[in-house]
Formats: structure tokens, sequence, C-alpha cells
């Protein structure tokens, strides 16, 4: 999926330790995607105060149109660097085209990985006969030391699920539960769907190293002794060593979690880097269709592809995290 404002706000992400454990919720914000027939997206990452969950950097919930376009919408080719991106569909089914050739269609319960390296485009189309559905679109940022290995896409049809207590999971990046996703991840990570039966109290053993966060995509749960309701990102922060999830009606959640990431950031439209000069070159490479970055998608002719915005009239910096204190 590309971030289709058309005047998206940098993101600036400075590096982070450990915060310990932490009990603060980040609402989503709506933002509209692709004008009266576009649709509105749920983003809870990044915020201005907290910009990165390890090193996931960006997510959004989708839906599956407007009134004026209710089979969903289609996501014309857009360029990315220096992340990846994971899609994962809760209903519907998503053709996925990309510039290193890939050509594939994702159901629920499948995961696309796409990893950018330095560039890639991609387009996102809906399955005649079928809706595009709704889910989740996420990105990870890479480490500085992968931000240009070479691009490339995993689909996994497949993934690895663990049992507890009251609670059903589904691995889609790192390790949980016991069992560890084929997925390529770059740094210490983990995502994971969960499926929380009603008076569900169960506590989900986690790497205390990581921070986590929670997010409800449907239904409502207590989350340690706090009560989570869909539409905010609950950050839980680090040093904990199990999560307790109980007194609930029945929920559908997603964890993601990681070891802080422990570099600057700056993020702008669909472009993860380091500095205010390498998005700079991202952006007029994509302008000027300069094909070594960023090869043109089998199947869309040169000219079908999203512009890029002009770049706000300031310098782009990294600046702090700030999360409120308890």
């Amino acid at each position: 999926m590309s971030d289709l404002e058309t005047r998206p706000e940098e993101a600036l992400c400075e590096s982070s330790g450990r915060p310990g454990p932490r009990a603060d919720f980040f609402p989503a914000r709506e933002v509209p995607l692709g004008g009266v027939r576009g649709v509105t997206v749920h983003r809870s990452l990044p915020q201005r105060d907290l910009p990165t969950v390890g090193a996931w950097c960006f997510l959004d919930h989708f839906g599956s149109g407007s009134p004026a376009n209710p089979e969903g919408h289609d996501i014309e080719p857009h360029p990315h660097i220096g992340l990846q991106t994971v899609t994962w569909p809760l209903d519907g089914r998503i053709r996925h085209r990309d510039s290193v050739g890939s050509d594939v269609e994702i159901w629920p319960g499948q995961l696309n990985l796409m990893t950018s390296g330095r560039g890639i485009a991609h387009s996102e189309y809906r399955v005649p006969g079928h809706t595009s559905g709704h889910g989740l679109q996420l990105w990870i940022a890479l480490p500085g030391d992968k931000v240009a290995v070479a691009p490339h896409f995993e689909q996994h049809r497949d993934l690895p699920e663990f049992e507890l207590p009251g609670v059903r999971g589904t691995v889609l990046i790192g390790a949980l539960g016991g069992v560890t996703s084929p997925a390529m991840a770059y740094t210490p990570i983990v995502g994971a769907d969960l499926r929380v039966d009603a008076g569900t109290d169960t506590a989900l053993p986690v790497d205390p190293a990581f921070e986590h966060a929670v997010l409800v995509i449907e239904g409502a749960l207590r989350v340690e002794d706090t009560e989570v309701a869909p539409g905010s990102l609950f950050y839980l922060g680090s040093d904990r060593t199990e999560i307790r999830l109980h007194d609930t009606a029945g929920a559908h959640v997603l964890l993601i979690g990681g070891e802080p990431f422990g570099e600057d950031l700056v993020m702008w439209w669909n472009f993860v880097a380091r500095s205010h000069d390498e998005i700079e070159a991202a952006r007029n490479d994509w302008e000027s269709r300069d094909l070594d970055r960023f090869p043109d998608i089998a199947g869309h002719p040169p000219e079908q592809r999203i512009p890029a915005p002009p770049l706000p009239g300031l310098h782009l910096k990294p600046r702090k995290r700030r999360i409120p204190q308890p």
C-alpha cells in the first residue's frame, strides 16, 4: 500500500533506548486516501510521540472502500525505499505486482512481505469479482547495514500457529509462543495475530528486551490492568516477561514488538531514510523514472504511476520520541 496523502507529514524519529514497562494509549488518526473514490484508513503508527515500536514504523488498518466505491480501491504503482512492507488481509483478495517480477494474489491468512532495499515499486489491485477487503498494512524499517539489500518479495501461505489457554496465535514475523515465522527479519522483531476467547485469563510470554504494543482489531479486553477497545494502540514498553490478557468477551488482536530501534530515521511519503538528502534523491529518482532504481512493473504502462508529492519547505531532521511520563 502507498501513503496517498497529498501533503504527507514528515515523521522524524530519533533512536531510542529501552523505555521500561509502560501503559500508554495512542489513538489512531483517520487518514483519507485516494480522494473521493478512495478509502479512509486508521493510522496507529507513526505517532508524534511514538514514531516506532521496535523497527515497526507504520501501521494502517484499511477498510473496503467508500460509499462511492464500495468494492474497495486500487493502488497504482508507487515506490518504496528503506523498509519492508507487511500486508495482512483480514478479508477480500488483493493482487500484488512489483518491479522484481512478482505477480500474486493474497488471501486472508496469508502474508505478503516486500523488502525494498534501496528501491522497489509495486501496485495493489482488487481481484475481479472480489472486494479488496480490509486488513493491516505495516512497515518495518531496515537497519542501516541492510538499506541497500537487493529488493525482494516473499509470500507465506502457511504461517506457524500456537495455542495458550483461551488464545490462538498466528506468528507473522519473528518468534512467539514457541514457534517461529519463516518470514525474513533484519532486526529482532515480532508480529502476531491473536484470537482471544471470551472469559480468557492468560499470560502471553514475551521477550523482556522487546518493547511491545497491542492493537485491538475487533472486540475488547483487558491488557494487564487496562481496558483496551478498538481504535487505539496500547503501548506496553519493555522489560516485561509476559503480557496478561483477561476479562474479555472475545477479541481479535495484533501484537507488535521488537528491540528499540537504535538509529535515527526520517520518514516521508513512502520512504524511510536517515536524512533529508536521501529522501530528496529517492523522490527525484522516482519522478525522473530512474529505471535502475525503480524498474517498471510488468502489466502497467509507464505513465500509470502515482506521482510523488512536493517536498515540504524545510530540511527534514530526526527528532526525539516523547513518550508521556506515567
